[in-house]
């Protein structure tokens, strides 16, 4: 596993990530640390630990809300290539019996 620094809202903190990760962990990074900053600088919370919380929760109401649509659009895709594959074997069994004429039909 390698650990790579990062800083947060001004502080470091050593994060491990798996081989190969390290863009997607300082994609996350800085979308936290993006959130924290623009909670920061609202002014309205002073403490750390509550930033932490909202910039928690902005970011896993953000991940609920997007995901919805496309999740809905793959079940559809999903379900067509399954109704087409059902349907493609449906049609080559059929050539198959015809092939083998009515001595010895597959099903």
């Amino acid at each position: 596993m390698k650990q790579i620094e990062v800083t947060i809202m001004g502080q470091s903190y050593i994060l491990g990530c798996t081989e190969g990760g390290e863009a997607a962990l300082l994609e996350a990074v800085n979308h936290v640390d993006r959130e924290m900053c623009s909670i920061r600088d609202a002014g309205k919370v002073k403490a750390r630990e509550r930033i932490a919380v909202l910039a928690a929760l902005n970011i896993a109401y953000e991940l609920a809300e997007r995901p919805a649509a496309p999740r809905a659009a793959q079940a559809r895709a999903d379900h067509a290539e399954e109704g087409a594959a059902s349907t493609d074997l449906a049609t080559l069994i059929h050539r198959i019996d015809e092939a083998l004429g009515q001595d010895g039909q597959l099903l």
